[in-house]
């Protein structure tokens, strides 16, 4: 299970961190709105991936989607304290630099940290709420 997540997620980062780029870097959006952006994507992407692949998820699309999104809101929120932070009482907050010849600044380094926080509470919490899977306990 825990390898289908992860291969979500590989493809979910990719997802989230090119609209981030993109929208930050080649659309000029403000960088917090670009997050959002992203992550509503990667959200949406998660969901579906989530339920009918990772978990397998046989139950009601409406009672996991409310749960998803709780764990979701819980899981950016958590995010976006560790990127904010990261970037505004850090060094990482003011560094530029450029790997060959791609520019990269404290701020992306900051966003890819605050999505492995991300990642690892969403995981445990899809799997132990969002997508628990029931016990048949019969005597």
């Amino acid at each position: 299970m825990f390898v289908r997540y992860a291969v979500t997620g590989a493809i979910n980062t990719i997802l989230t961190l090119l609209i981030i780029y993109f929208t930050k870097g080649i659309m000029g959006i403000n960088p917090w709105l670009a997050n959002a952006l992203g992550y509503g994507a990667g959200f949406v992407n998660s969901f579906m991936w989530n339920k009918l692949w990772v978990f397998r998820s046989h139950r009601g699309v409406m009672r996991e989607a409310l749960q998803f999104c709780i764990g979701f809101a819980v899981c950016y929120l958590l995010q976006l304290c560790v990127t904010w932070t990261l970037t505004a009482f850090t060094p990482l907050g003011s560094m530029e630099f450029s790997i060959a010849g791609i520019a990269f600044s404290g701020y992306g380094l900051a966003t890819i940290i605050g999505m492995g926080f991300y990642t690892l509470a969403n995981f445990a919490f899809n799997r132990g709420v969002t997508f628990r899977q029931k016990t048949n306990s019969s005597m």
